[in-house]
């Protein structure tokens, strides 16, 4: 399948979408409190989304080539589940760092984006950790532009995880996306700059670094979604949907409430544009 290279009106699109998801996110962040279980809060993502805002959750029943449809409308992953956590009875508490991971449907488009919460109050470990992958997800971005490498993006992301000791999950990485959830190119989030397609100009893609603080072996549960490292270490994970501008990149997936830029966003000089 080739690289799409969206259109003005796709892009458009796009940053309407981004825009939601980053939105559900907004919504509920002051939710992710001890006592609250991991299916309440999809609940009311849910609610949010459908009744609210008017889009689709895309992972409800999503059900690529080799999987049983995903039973909910987002992705709760916590402590040491590594992505695609199901939401269910599992009650948060004290010191938990868990990954939200939204994507909705609007107008046939997808936004794609997901945010790691602290419950009450994480232990300096957790935090780091936490810390480290946002920078590492925006160590990625900052490579973005037109005549860079999908190589320079996962080169930046593992540079930065390793020099602070931490290890980069490889069986999972970043994707295009557009009308469809999952599209080319794959962006990996290790390897070698120079590496790899080109970009240009109108390719959208997510940057989603998961890091473990631990070794970089995963397992899946009985679940058929649910990815754990398989140390028990603790691993986080950070997204956001970037366009390739002429000038370099947007980050599409923005709202009120985002967390600001990392400073590693602007490693190379290269202009931030957000929607």
């Amino acid at each position: 399948m080739a690289i799409v290279i969206k259109t003005q009106e796709e892009i458009e699109r796009m940053r309407v979408a981004g825009r939601l998801a980053a939105e559900v996110l907004d919504f509920i962040a002051p939710h992710v409190r001890p006592g609250v279980t991991t299916g309440e809060l999809d609940r009311l993502c849910h609610d949010y989304m459908v009744h609210h805002q008017g889009t689709i959750p895309a992972p409800l029943d999503y059900a690529p080539p080799g999987y049983r449809p995903f039973p909910k409308s987002i992705c709760t992953s916590v402590n040491h589940q590594v992505c695609h956590g199901i939401p269910g009875d599992r009650v948060l508490k004290n010191g938990d760092i868990v990954n939200i991971d939204i994507t909705v449907i609007k107008d046939d488009y997808h936004g794609d984006t997901s945010r790691m919460f602290y419950v009450g109050e994480p232990s300096l470990a957790a935090r780091r950790l936490c810390e480290v992958t946002y920078e590492c997800m925006w160590a990625g971005i900052a490579q973005v532009g037109p005549g860079s490498f999908l190589g320079d993006i996962g080169h930046a992301i593992q540079t930065h995880a390793e020099k602070h000791g931490f290890s980069v999950v490889r069986e999972f990485c970043g994707h295009g996306i557009g009308r469809r959830f999952h599209e080319e190119p794959q962006v990996l989030h290790y390897g070698k700059a120079g590496t790899l397609d080109r970009l240009a100009a109108g390719m959208i893609f997510t940057i989603e670094p998961m890091i473990n603080a631990g070794r970089r072996e995963i397992r899946e549960l009985a679940d058929g979604w649910t990815i754990v490292t398989k140390d028990h270490s603790l691993s986080a994970q950070w997204e956001h949907t970037v366009l390739v501008t002429e000038a370099g990149f947007e980050v599409m997936t923005v709202s009120a409430l985002m967390p600001p830029p990392a400073r590693t966003a602007r490693a190379d000089g290269r202009r931030t544009v957000a929607a």
